[in-house]
């Protein structure tokens, strides 16, 4: 039996009035989703464990079957592996994103989607200015990029920039956790306002201002952490063969300690505009060989932190037509059956702009199963589903049909 488990980043959502009282996943026009709910059985899934943000991060991990209490060692560590960085005996990584800051506030967290071309120019000077001694720059993509300090001490509190769009950045900067740790939030905090007097006049952004675009005139660094030890789906599952697909270095990394191929789909943007039906068509030829894929979108989340209610139903839309339906008749009639989930990680309702801890609704349908009593997919419906509310290993084993 095959598997693919198919995730719309942040689709849940929460009733919205402009949609008539409805979430985005029911006002979107989703009949594949609806017909595979219909066929399959669906429950309500706990992504993120007590005591943990809802970042994509730890939901991510979770569904993978991954208990973040006992892997997670910060969402820098898990982007260094996608990027092909090295984290070294007593070095922390730590995601490292251009932001936008207007006045005191911070405007948004990626610096108006700076494209991955002009980013990397920034990263590389900021390496050259900045680099070279404890710290050391590392480009990724758009506004998403990562950096390594030796002897960082990871018991600070940082703050995700996505979740305070409009707070005044000085109240939001890093902490130190205990009086050892102080000196790494100290350097930290320098290296941040370092970073925005070099960028300030960078051609770079005076060309963004020109042009009418936010500029990347900020780093802002968070989630540290050391080199994760962690089991391969092979080991934990038996999975002989696994890929992940996705334009996120956070899913790549998850995916290459997970044991998993990484597939890189040409136009896969991490955005709406996205290669849908790249990424479509790499997990059907991967699934040809594999007996397991994770095909991972990033749209809907983005819009959901943009508060884009339009854009957010648009891309649940888009997953539905350009993804699930293409998948699912690819596969139907193959000899050996294949068995599709599909979910978000957690909800990033539009109305605050961040992610929430709230369980998110998942559908796993496999040829022959018998169907519970759900008639499409939505929040609500998922409630009435044969699989109730789970959590921890129980998605993934689920999924794999090991349980």
């Amino acid at each position: 039996m095959k598997s693919i488990i198919i995730l719309g980043d942040g689709m849940a959502d929460e009733p919205i009035s402009k949609l008539g009282g409805k979430t985005v996943i029911e006002a979107a026009k989703t009949p594949y989703m609806d017909m595979l709910a219909k066929k399959g059985r669906c429950g309500i899934f706990a992504t993120v464990p007590d005591g943990f943000k809802p970042g994509s991060e730890i939901a991510n991990m979770e569904v993978l079957g991954y208990s973040v209490a006992k892997c997670f060692e910060g969402r820098g560590s898990l982007e260094a592996a996608s990027m092909g960085v090295n984290i070294e005996p007593g070095e922390m990584a730590m995601r490292c994103n251009l932001i936008c800051i207007e006045g005191e506030n911070i405007k948004n967290h990626s610096a108006g989607y700076i494209s991955t071309e002009e980013a990397k120019v920034l990263i590389d000077f900021l390496q050259e200015k900045l680099g070279g001694g404890i710290f050391s720059f590392h480009s990724g993509i758009t506004f998403k990029h990562l950096l390594k300090m030796k002897g960082g001490d990871k018991r600070i509190t940082c703050t995700p920039p996505h979740d305070v769009p409009g707070t005044p950045y000085r109240s939001v900067m890093i902490k130190a956790n205990c009086q050892e740790a102080q000196e790494t939030a100290d350097k930290l905090n320098e290296l941040t306002l370092k970073s925005m007097q070099l960028l300030k006049d960078h051609p770079i952004n005076k060309k963004r201002i020109a042009e009418g675009k936010d500029p990347a005139n900020s780093i802002w660094v968070w989630s540290p952490g050391y080199k994760p030890s962690m089991n391969t789906l092979a080991q934990k599952y038996g999975i002989k063969s696994g890929s992940v697909i996705s334009a996120v270095d956070l899913i790549k990394g998850i995916g290459v300690y997970a044991g998993l191929k990484s597939i890189d789909v040409k136009g896969a943007t991490g955005l709406y505009d996205t290669n849908y039906e790249g990424k479509a068509q790499a997990a059907i030829e991967a699934l040809k060989t594999d007996d397991f894929v994770f095909l991972h979108v990033e749209a809907s989340d983005e819009a959901g932190h943009e508060g884009d209610i339009d854009l957010k139903v648009k891309t649940v839309e888009y997953l539905d037509s350009r993804i699930i339906g293409p998948i699912y008749e690819a596969v139907k009639d193959w000899k050996e059956p294949v068995t599709i989930a599909v979910l978000p990680d957690h909800p990033t309702p539009c109305a605050i702009r961040t992610h929430t801890n709230k369980p998110v609704p998942f559908i796993i349908y496999r040829p022959g199963m018998t169907p519970d009593d759900t008639e499409f997919y939505s929040e609500k419906e998922a409630q009435k589903g044969a699989y109730g509310l789970i959590s921890g290993e129980q998605f993934i084993k689920l999924v794999l049909n090991k349980c």
